[in-house]
């Protein structure tokens, strides 16, 4: 008898790298927006419902997927833009004041990548660490002062850094859907995986009434 459930495991969105680092920048992004974005601005509800969406679709299409790979599919596609949409208005704070966006050879988006930082606290001691070295401040060899780090290097560094994170959730969600994609196309979906176990089971009890 085949051993194919019905109804397989499904959920476990909390051990996705995916949905770890979406939540890690939507956590972030809660910290930015209250320090940078004015609360009375509507880009700050704009960019905390997009990383929110991030994460909540991650974990709805994961819930799902026992009965609607489709579903799945799309819902993890949905977190990628509203992750896309994110990425934008990081993109435009930084845009609109002046500040340096880093360009994919930049050694501090290795440097945060290795850091392996899975809470805000950690990353908000990452940039703090670095912070001494960043900019003009550390080529001329001079500490920055408190005026350059609060205004420019801090929230330069904190765009930046949940850029690079986003980038990440973003490249691990492309290969996911890749997956489910290849997934369903050779396994199917709820209503093939019900053809399949009635057919055993009608076969199943039809072998043990001869």
């Amino acid at each position: 008898m085949s051993g194919e459930k019905l109804i397989p495991k499904h959920g476990g969105y909390r051990k996705l790298k995916s949905f770890q680092i979406a939540r890690l920048v939507y956590d972030l992004t809660v910290r930015f927006c209250d320090k940078y974005i004015s609360k009375f601005s509507r880009t700050h509800d704009q960019m905390v419902q997009a990383a929110r969406s991030g994460v909540q679709n991650i974990a709805e299409g994961s819930q799902c997927s026992a009965t609607s790979k489709k579903f799945e599919i799309k819902l993890t596609q949905v977190a990628r833009a509203s992750l896309e949409e994110l990425k934008l208005d990081y993109e435009d704070f930084l845009r609109q004041r002046g500040m340096e966006m880093w360009e994919r050879d930049n050694p501090y988006r290795q440097e945060l990548v290795d850091a392996r930082c899975k809470t805000s606290d950690e990353v908000a001691r990452w940039v703090v660490d670095n912070s001494g070295r960043y900019g003009r401040g550390g080529q001329s060899g001079r500490a920055p002062t408190p005026s350059m780090l609060s205004t420019k290097i801090y929230p330069e560094m904190a765009a930046n850094v949940v850029l690079v994170l986003i980038a990440v959730a973003c490249s691990l969600l492309n290969r996911q859907v890749t997956r489910l994609a290849k997934d369903f196309e050779e396994k199917g979906g709820f209503g093939e995986r019900m053809y399949r176990v009635r057919s055993v089971r009608r076969k199943t009890s039809h072998g043990g009434a001869k």
